[in-house]
This record gives C-alpha cells, sequence and structure tokens, in this order.
C-alpha cells in the first residue's frame, strides 16, 4: 500500500489576482515542508492544492492566511489523505 500524505485544496475570494498573492504563498511554502502549487483561476479566485504532514500543510495554510488576511474575503477549504502527487511547490 501506498503511503498517504494530507492534502489540502484551498479557494481564496477577494482582491487575490494582481496583488502579488502567488508569489508570497510561494514564499511562504518554501518556510515550510509542503509541495503543491498556487494557480489564479479564470473565475478571479486563486487556489492552491498542498501536501505533506498535516502539522505542516495546516501551518502554511495558517500563515498564508495570516500574511495576506487585508485581500481575503472568503476561504473555501477541503482536506484529505491521499497518495502523493507532486514535488516541490510552483506557481503556475
Amino acid at each position: 500500500m501506498e503511503d498517504l500524505v494530507f492534502h489540502a485544496e484551498v479557494y481564496y475570494t477577494g482582491r487575490v489576482q494582481g496583488v502579488g498573492f502567488r508569489y508570497c504563498t510561494y514564499q511562504v511554502a518554501r518556510e515550510f515542508e509542503v509541495s503543491g502549487y498556487i494557480v489564479n483561476l479564470s473565475d478571479g479566485r486563486v487556489l492552491f492544492e498542498a501536501e505533506g504532514t498535516e502539522s505542516e500543510v495546516t501551518g502554511f495554510k495558517d500563515e498564508v492566511e495570516n500574511r495576506l488576511t487585508p485581500f481575503i474575503r472568503k476561504v473555501e477549504a477541503k482536506t484529505q489523505r491521499r497518495p502523493s502527487r507532486f514535488s516541490g511547490f510552483t506557481i503556475k
């Protein structure tokens, strides 16, 4: 059986595009042992997917929200355990 990692899929709504949100999130990701990506969506939201240990992924999400709170109006998050799919953290 393959090892499962903690995975979060997080959608941010607000003034999250054109303000450096993805770059700041990328910088925060470097402070945690997470892998995944962040991308602007065509509907104006931003999505990140991150995986790792539950404490690292949760800490990463919390720190992104702490640093970027002025730009975030709504957060939608789904979590699960699944096989690892990512290597490194990238901006798409």
